[in-house]
């Protein structure tokens, strides 16, 4: 019964956070663009406006899928874990390491750069905040899909 709300707590924070990466990516962040016309200040505002309270939050996300995580891999090796079940973990855990350093950029090095940034290096910053915003889908995207094949391996 403890694997199975592990599993249901550890699956769900990881949709969770793949899902706002994922609207924000391709819903919130382009509408945001046309609604402002494009302007990078306007765009920079609203996004400043959206993005303020969110740190804490997706911290708390990241931190149940970790803690969960060692849980179930705790509990996964009590049962005997197979050398694939070790290597994906190992894998799931270097992914989620760093898409986590990747999220510590973004909150304590790139916003408070976004913050102070004249209006002419907004685009650049912006840009850089998609392709860090992009990886980090993938890295978590990917062990979201390692945790679902170990699952099943």
């Amino acid at each position: 019964m403890l694997t199975v709300v592990l599993l249901l707590v550890h699956a769900g924070v990881a949709a969770l956070w793949l899902g706002a990466m994922s609207y924000s990516l391709f819903v919130l962040q382009p509408k945001i663009a046309r609604m402002c016309d494009g302007d990078p200040v306007r765009i920079e505002d609203a996004e400043r406006v959206l993005a303020n309270g969110n740190r804490r939050p997706v911290l708390a996300l990241v931190t149940v899928l970790w803690l969960s995580g060692i849980a179930l891999t705790g509990l996964a090796a009590a049962d005997g874990l197979s050398t694939t079940g070790w290597l994906l973990v190992g894998i799931k855990a270097v992914l989620l390491a760093v898409a986590s350093g990747l999220f510590w950029w973004v909150s304590w090095r790139g916003w408070p750069r976004r913050v102070f940034a004249l209006p002419a290096e907004l685009p650049g910053l912006r840009r850089r905040f998609r392709l860090v915003a992009f990886a980090m889908l993938a890295l978590v995207g990917a062990a979201a899909v390692l945790g679902f094949v170990g699952g099943h391996a």
